[in-house]
């Protein structure tokens, strides 16, 4: 396989799955509305309205992670020719990186912290490449 197929997959797998995470995040307001009075647009709007969310206003977050990340490792897997698995994995745990990040910048309940690191990354990229292998054969 080719260092720009590598490449290719990967950052495609990235950007495609951070276009839904972010999709997802945007209509997530309108599907389950935040708390009255909050402005979750910017940082400190979010860190203020933390402690006023329930736990359905995390519901989102993670469907976002989860299938942005389902996505990315799907669409890498995919694009490659060989180790599909790996070039999953590799996505989630990109993800996961970000998840972490995201986790220190936007502090969030620690039972959706072990929700969020535990079943939104590394499950979803082994279940995207899963799906691929099982088409491939």
């Amino acid at each position: 396989m080719t260092i720009l197929k590598i490449i290719l997959a990967i950052v495609i797998g990235l950007l495609i799955g951070g276009t839904v995470n972010t999709g997802i995040i945007m209509v997530s307001g309108y599907i389950i509305p935040p708390p009255e009075g909050t402005d979750l647009k910017t940082l400190e709007g979010l860190l203020a309205a933390m402690p006023l969310m329930e736990p359905k206003h995390f519901l989102m977050p993670f469907l976002a992670h989860a299938l942005g990340t389902l996505v990315g490792a799907f669409i890498a897997a995919k694009i490659s020719t060989n180790n599909k698995m790996t070039f999953a994995i590799v996505i989630g745990c990109c993800f996961l990186v970000g998840g972490i990040m995201n986790i220190f910048m936007l502090p969030s309940p620690v039972w959706f912290t072990i929700i969020d690191l535990g079943f939104a990354y590394i499950p979803m990229a082994y279940l995207g490449g899963k799906i691929v292998l099982r088409k491939s054969n």
